[in-house]
């Protein structure tokens, strides 16, 4: 069974425990709070014993095995907990992922921790045995445009509101990391009543305590927001990151979406050219549309850019670009989401 993260209570209210649950998902808050209602509900249910076995890529499979042939020496029910952080068990982890699916014990209640997987892992054998022995929990990411919703729905967990403007306003001050945004809505609790907050309140609060992503910086081009750029780099570059690492995630993008234009202009499917150089999920739509406005000319010219102002990061001189490495990494970001 395939459910998302947002179903998940109310499937565990009721009377009986799945024997398998698989959580699946990298945003770190929302996959760590969905383990642990899982968690709650075995040992709620009487589930007192926990094994936990960490499947790196040292791991000896034949543990998991054993795991499903055991029983308490006490008698008492118990969790197994799988973590498999690369998501990729290989051939014998695999392998061993379906027998256990298969006769997974009744006796226990079975928890997999998995990151977001790709396609073909997704669409794997030991996957699909997971998903159709137990219950799958989809971590979805949170997008932006709903983060403030988001933040409110938290809020009204510990009985306090506030104002659109505020929601919005915090929002943009997290940029996008629910970890953050967790902090602060619990700070919220901490020095407030239940009840209604003031977009004052809230900005008291929360002032300068974003912290950037500079990973959310290409997301933020192939949508063309020029205010999130602008707001991102700018963060960045209070916060101490390096201009080096900034410079790369930039450029990285604008080379995919330069593949991506050559490809599409002759004539091979956008799918087909995504899929190959790892676009996938929200990115997917917004690089395609991102496509509409770009041109491979002006793209190449953004690269050559790059490339000037990886001189300028080095110490080198780069004749026509702007002195201030970041003002000048900041053009070429609000260029490419325009050209």
């Amino acid at each position: 069974m395939l459910i998302k993260a947002e179903r998940l209570g109310a499937l565990l209210g009721r009377a009986h425990l799945a024997r398998l649950y698989a959580v699946s998902g990298d945003e770190e808050l929302l996959a760590i709070e969905a383990q642990d209602a899982i968690r709650t509900a075995a040992r709620n249910a009487g589930f007192a014993e926990r094994t936990v076995l960490h499947a790196d890529s040292r791991f000896d499979w034949s543990l998991l095995d054993e795991a499903a042939r055991s029983t308490s020496l006490f008698g008492e029910r118990r969790t197994v907990e799988v973590r498999l952080p690369s998501g990729k068990p290989g051939k014998e982890g695999g392998e061993a992922l379906v027998r256990y699916a298969e006769r997974a014990p009744d006796d226990a209640v079975t928890l997999v921790c998995l990151p977001r997987l790709e396609r073909s892992a997704r669409e794997s054998a030991w996957a699909k045995a997971l998903e159709e022995s137990g219950v799958w929990v989809d971590v979805a990411p949170v997008e932006r445009a709903a983060l403030p919703a988001w933040i409110g729905s938290r809020l009204q967990r510990q009985r306090q509101s506030a104002p659109p403007e505020a929601l919005e306003f915090l929002a943009d001050r997290v940029e996008g990391n629910l970890l953050a945004a967790h902090q602060e809505i619990g700070k919220l609790s901490l020095l407030f009543p239940a009840g209604e907050l003031t977009f004052e309140q809230v900005k008291d609060s929360v002032l300068n305590v974003a912290r950037y992503d500079v990973f959310e910086l290409p997301r933020a081009i192939l949508d063309g927001d020029r205010a999130r750029i602008q707001r991102t780099i700018e963060g960045l570059r209070s916060e101490g990151e390096a201009l080096p690492l900034a410079l790369w995630v930039v450029t990285e993008e604008l080379r995919t979406l330069l593949r991506l234009k050559h490809e599409t202009a002759a004539g091979r499917p956008f799918s087909a050219s995504a899929r190959e150089l790892r676009v996938w999920g929200p990115r997917l739509n917004a690089a395609e549309r991102a496509l509409e406005r770009v041109s491979e000319r002006g793209l190449a010219q953004l690269l050559a850019r790059c490339a000037q102002l990886d001189r300028i990061a080095k110490g080198l001189p780069a004749p026509r670009s702007d002195s201030d490495p970041w003002l000048e990494l900041t053009d070429i970001a609000l260029s490419a989401s325009i050209s």
